[in-house]
């Protein structure tokens, strides 16, 4: 099959992209220099790439289990198109009919997305509470200050062709800034995603870390009393701030001298499913800064591990049970005059064609004044409604 691929790069247009003419693939060789000679060689091209969450224990050399997931893949489709205002543009490459269709189809809803799916948790109620409470004892013991502790859901024997009726319904329910659909004969993933990992503008770099949710309300003035709760709660806040923190020291690496700037701290915003607290970080980038240079320094992102990193990221791999692979990593485009986009890989169904195994992670931020059923509950309104538009889950 030919690889597709969508992603959401502004608030009205989707870039698209069909087959694959080109590619560069990081399995267990972590070869930052054939990757920078890669984006080199096809620097006056959009490049997609997708980032499994399993490179980012390799970078902090922490040891990780077997991952037939490249950790790394970076490709120049045949075809790129714009998708706007219903309209698709031809931007780059071959002119096909065959590619167009394919372009076409993906903002077809013609099939039906599975509507009976029985989603099963790795873990129990009981043990995720559990392993809660053990990691506050961490805490309490100094061997970490917060750690993104996730679990996993899956339905086995599932048989599709393709994520995009999933996508499709991901898209009406939830529409998201970073939405995504990416389709490999090997695995698929259709995403909801509302965070950005990292962009570059020219010389800027800009992170914007999501820490701190609520759910949204049933009535306006119970919507705006949760806004009201999410901003000044205590717990909320700290789980966002320390998290800026670490993002600060990242791009620290990589920053001009004084540049590094909290632009935006503990925002809300909201999306159809919760309200969330979002900060933005940024930085001028030192001359020469290479993407290899700014993923060794900044991957994996700081939401999705916790602070201090490799404690946190090891504590996970302790305790979580599962490999992430996609799930906590990044998807996005590299724009042919240097700069990139890339998002995180929440919200995100993942669809292994050789297991045939869908597969939805979920995750919060743990600190010493997490509740362990609050947390749990938190889970639920990340993707509880979301997984409910497939089928029932065992929570």
């Amino acid at each position: 099959m030919l690889d597709r691929a969508i992603f959401r790069n502004s608030k009205h247009s989707f870039l698209i992209g069909i087959g694959c003419e080109d590619e560069f693939c990081m399995n267990s060789d972590l070869n930052w220099g054939a990757l920078d000679s890669f984006i080199r060689k096809h620097r006056d091209k959009t490049l997609f790439t997708i980032i499994n969450y399993e490179l980012g224990l390799d970078i902090l050399n922490v040891p990780r289990k077997t991952n037939d997931l490249p950790l790394l893949r970076i490709w120049l489709p045949e075809s790129t198109y714009l998708q706007q205002e219903n309209q698709l543009t031809l931007l780059e490459g071959k002119e096909s009919v065959i590619h167009l269709e394919a372009a076409k189809q993906l903002f077809e809803a013609n099939e039906i997305a599975p509507e009976n799916l029985q989603w099963k948790a790795k873990i129990n109620r009981n043990t995720y509470i559990e392993r809660v409470k053990k990691l506050k004892e961490h805490i309490q013991l100094g061997d970490v200050y917060e750690i993104n502790f996730c679990q996993r859901f899956e339905v086995n024997e599932v048989k599709l062709e393709s994520l995009q009726p999933v996508f499709h319904s991901l898209w009406k329910n939830n529409p998201t800034p970073f939405a995504a659909l990416v389709e490999t004969k090997d695995w698929m993933l259709a995403s909801a995603s509302p965070e950005r990992f990292i962009r570059k503008k020219g010389k800027q770099l800009i992170s914007q870390p999501i820490k701190g949710t609520a759910p949204r309300g049933k009535t306006e003035q119970e919507d705006l009393e949760l806004i009201r709760e999410l901003e000044t709660n205590p717990k909320e806040r700290s789980e966002n701030v320390m998290i800026v923190d670490l993002v600060r020291n990242d791009l620290s690496q990589l920053a001009t001298k004084g540049s590094v700037s909290v632009d935006e701290l503990c925002a809300v915003y909201s999306f159809p499913t919760v309200h969330q607290l979002i900060s933005t970080v940024s930085c001028d980038l030192k001359e020469n800064t290479t993407f290899s240079d700014i993923l060794k320094a900044s991957f994996p992102m700081g939401s999705m591990t916790g602070a201090p990193k490799k404690a946190a990221v090891e504590l996970a791999e302790q305790y979580e049970g599962f490999s992430r692979e996609f799930y906590s990593g990044s998807f996005g485009v590299l724009y042919p005059n240097g700069d990139f986009d890339l998002n995180v890989l929440i919200r995100t169904i993942v669809y292994n064609t050789q297991l045939k195994q869908l597969s939805c992670g979920v995750g919060g931020a743990i600190t010493i004044l997490s509740d362990p059923e609050a947390e749990y509950e938190e889970c639920k309104a990340k993707v509880g409604k979301i997984l409910a538009l497939f089928g029932t889950c065992q929570w």
